[in-house]
């Protein structure tokens, strides 16, 4: 689902210090540019402004900076001047508060040097063969599930089944994710998947084009970081995503019934902008542990961390649940954790 995401290399600006999303976002963003400038994969360093409005935005943006500083991620206010210079067009009443390292990469490029890198060292990837099936081998006597290995059972799009063995079982499926994990887990530790759909909208006119990110002040509890724009590598901008939860992971029809109340958080920051020049772009899922803040695995105050872990009771197994942003940026750095975890610990 990498094509359906903003394709945005974020900073590490708004999880809590000892969480997952932040040590693997900042190890991330450190590995992803260094492979774009070592392979020639497409980016852009182009930074992002987070704009706030009101005083109490403006008190956001405070904790925020402060945060960062605590866990080393550079980030700067920047005056009235300053930011009239650069981007006229931007509209922040109370302040704004800059990512210098927040960027933008060509995922697809991406994609497939991974694929070709995965390939060239002796992987294989099975394209259109969904798991059906998998199933713990066990040596014998009180030894673990999986000790033996693991089968996997695959159908091809003929309906023929196939299978494969094993030595460990990496479980990082996305949306179906959860549904994996349900089965091969005991009931009791079943856990039930959570999609939120976001919906971008395009933009047509030339006028106004920022050259950086925007983001309005982080809003607690809505399941997303705002309706903010973002950039492509062709310079196109696009106005996203939008918050609807939903109970079917494949339902990707791009939505408008949060249009209106988009054009009205986009005019707080870019008062220019053509209504007229507006449509209807892609949609993407984000893939939750829980809905409206609530995490069925704990976490302070309804935050859902990443959720990566050697299952208990299981040799070689490990799940990848709930990768949703900053699963892009942190995803280099989640490979290297997964080795760990299985091989160094």
């Amino acid at each position: 689902m990498l094509t359906q995401c903003p394709q945005v290399i974020h900073a590490g600006l708004y999880y809590g210090p000892d969480t997952l999303k932040t040590k693997l976002c900042v190890k991330g963003k450190e590995m992803m540019y260094d492979l774009c400038k070592r392979m020639a994969i497409p980016h852009n360093n182009c930074g992002k402004w987070v704009v706030a409005q009101d005083d109490g935005q403006m008190q956001q943006l405070e904790k925020t900076h402060e945060h960062c500083q605590a866990i080393g991620v550079p980030t700067h206010f920047l005056s009235h001047e300053d930011a009239k210079r650069q981007e006229p067009d931007v509209q922040a009443k109370a302040g704004i508060l800059v990512s210098p390292t927040t960027g933008i990469v060509d995922s697809h490029t991406l994609m497939q040097f991974l694929e070709g890198d995965f390939e060239n060292v002796g992987g294989i990837c099975a394209f259109q063969s969904p798991v059906t099936r998998i199933t713990p081998l066990s040596s014998g006597g009180n030894s673990a599930p999986g000790s033996a290995g693991w089968e996997i059972t695959t159908t091809t799009p003929e309906g023929e089944e196939s299978s494969i063995t094993a030595e460990v079982v990496i479980n990082s499926a996305g949306l179906s994710a959860i549904e994996l994990s349900n089965s091969i887990l005991p009931p009791e530790r079943h856990l039930i998947p959570a999609y939120c759909k976001g919906s971008y909208f395009s933009y047509s006119a030339s006028h106004p084009k920022p050259k950086v990110l925007v983001y309005p002040a982080p809003r607690p509890g809505l399941g997303g970081l705002g309706t903010h724009l973002t950039l492509d590598m062709g310079g196109r901008i696009r106005f996203g995503p939008d918050v609807e939860w939903v109970d079917d992971p494949t339902d990707l029809k791009v939505s408008d019934k949060n249009l209106v109340a988009a054009l009205e958080d986009i005019q707080l920051y870019l008062p220019g902008i053509d209504k007229g020049a507006f449509g209807l772009d892609y949609a993407g899922m984000r893939p939750k542990l829980g809905r409206a803040g609530v995490s069925q695995i704990g976490g302070k105050g309804g935050f859902q961390d990443f959720y990566i872990k050697k299952e208990e009771g299981f040799e070689g197994f490990v799940n990848l649940l709930g990768i949703e942003s900053p699963g892009l940026t942190s995803c280099l750095a989640i490979g290297d954790e997964v080795f760990e975890i299985l091989y160094s610990r």
